[in-house]
């Protein structure tokens, strides 16, 4: 068993002040840390100056091969004695791969923790005005993988139980398969009336929100230059959009020259 120690930790969704203090203590106590494109990298302030940065950001059709290159540095890094932050976007247990990571770890004898953190599909909503659950709204929550496609066999998603059993959805990386799944919500059950919203760049200062139905949300997000990453929700509770929107948005901010406090 090696003294290094790995800890395989959830950034939060966008905005530095939504780590947790566990989260933060694992930057602060880290030799080296391994840290994801959608991380915030306000958060490397808070590192040791002798600290080793590594950038694991993964661009498309390579996703695999970062993977086992981020492997590679875990067992490197650990091996060494070293303590190591993985450092990941939202939640690490949330379309993280944090299980596999885990056990390349489990396989090296290196020890672990996973620390939780705060994930988009539930912050970025809170962050527009939309909870995700309400009593009057929604007592059912699922969050899915956005990205699956039926021509490339790889969708393997309940879509009638989807459609018809869960009142909200929050859809990741769902942005270039928007028609996909809007179709295949509708062809399932779903109303084409039912509500839905984009959320780009959640929590943060450029975020931007767009509202509609299924039947529209493809126009109004195109019209609006939406573009990843961003949260697709789906559900009666974007309704409460407009009446709780309490974060001013990126375009607001600039109408009247204002950030947040």
């Amino acid at each position: 068993m090696t003294n290094g120690k790995v800890y395989l930790v959830g950034a939060g969704p966008g905005d530095p002040k939504l780590i947790t203090v566990y989260g933060m203590e694992c930057i602060q106590e880290a030799d080296v840390i391994l840290y994801d494109r959608l991380v915030n990298e306000e958060l490397l302030k808070y590192a040791k100056a002798e600290a080793e940065l590594i950038f694991c950001g993964k661009q498309p059709g390579r996703h695999q091969v970062i993977q086992d290159q981020i492997h590679e540095l875990l067992i490197e890094k650990a091996g060494q004695g070293k303590i190591v932050t993985r450092l990941k976007g939202g939640d690490p247990c949330i379309f993280g791969r944090v299980g596999e990571e885990a056990e390349i770890l489990a396989e090296h004898g290196i020890r672990y923790e996973m620390v939780p953190g705060i994930t988009a599909g539930i912050a970025a909503p809170a962050y527009a005005g939309i909870p995700v659950t309400h009593r009057d709204y929604a007592s059912s929550f699922a969050i899915v993988t956005g990205h699956s496609r039926a021509e490339k066999d790889e969708d393997q998603l309940n879509w009638p139980a989807l459609a018809q059993g869960i009142d909200t959805i929050a859809f990741y990386m769902g942005i270039g398969n928007l028609p996909y799944i809007v179709s295949r919500l509708i062809e399932n059950g779903k109303s084409p009336d039912t509500k839905a919203a984009i959320i780009q760049w959640g929590t943060t200062s450029k975020q931007k929100t767009v509202t509609g139905s299924l039947k529209d949300i493809e126009v109004r997000a195109l019209e609006a230059g939406i573009t990843h990453p961003a949260i697709v929700l789906v559900g009666d509770v974007v309704g409460l959009h407009e009446k709780l929107r309490w974060f001013q948005e990126a375009e607001e901010k600039q109408e009247v020259g204002i950030g947040r406090d």
